[in-house]
């Protein structure tokens, strides 16, 4: 499979291109950053996805993963805006078999900032709209939405004793998921899955039942 993600330089969307490298998949990355993957199998476009302009010509994808995100920095404009045209240009044509949106659990409960809430769940919303235009192709679209992950981005509360303590307190697992577990769930959803579409996926370690969002100040 020819597979276009987004955000493949460090976390989530790394760990996705890296487990579906091993997987003998072809991969395509875009990134704001640099490359961070060495591979054969992978290539690297590095632009900024609110640029709708600037996005590489790439044709042929079967799977697209929609992970590129951020947190307090223009958070409608990167998760939203440019997550839809990324999809439009790359998802909406025949060769598509698979469209995962990487959300978040706060799109479902809105327990953190106000735009990234707002933001991730637009992205909800925007999986269904997808999967409906996508299905006469034969191929699914579903959202993947993490609770807390492993990721360079949260490591202000993961570093920080006190905050992280009353975060276990809110989290039944009393853990966050590994950026490799997310992966697991991102390919079972695109490559495994052909029948389940339209569907907003909550993987949180049950984080959500408590509904209580915990930051630093």
């Amino acid at each position: 499979m020819k597979v276009l993600i987004t955000g493949t330089s460090q976390g989530i969307g790394k760990a996705i291109a890296q487990m579906f490298i091993q997987k003998g998949h072809t991969v395509v990355g875009i990134d704001r950053q640099g490359a961070t993957i060495e591979s054969e199998f992978y290539t690297h476009y590095r632009c900024d996805i609110r640029d709708k302009n600037s996005l590489p010509q790439i044709e042929n994808v079967e799977v697209l993963i929609n992970n590129a995100g951020t947190q307090n920095e223009d958070d409608i404009d990167i998760n939203l805006k440019a997550l839809i045209y990324v999809t439009e240009k790359y998802g909406i044509q025949p060769s598509i078999r698979s469209i995962l949106n990487i959300g978040s659990a706060s799109g479902h409960t809105g327990a953190e900032f106000p735009e990234y809430c707002a933001s991730k769940g637009g992205v909800l919303a925007y999986t269904k709209n997808v999967a409906m235009r996508v299905a006469p192709l034969g191929a699914t679209c579903n959202s993947l939405d993490p609770g807390g992950v492993l990721t360079p981005l949260n490591d202000c509360v993961v570093n920080d004793p006190v905050l992280w303590a009353k975060i276990m307190d809110e989290t039944p697992l009393r853990r966050w998921a590994t950026p490799e577990e997310i992966a697991q769930w991102a390919y079972f959803l695109t490559i495994t899955n052909k029948f389940c579409t339209g569907q907003n996926i909550l993987v949180d370690g049950g984080e959500s039942i408590n509904y209580n969002f915990i930051w630093k100040e």
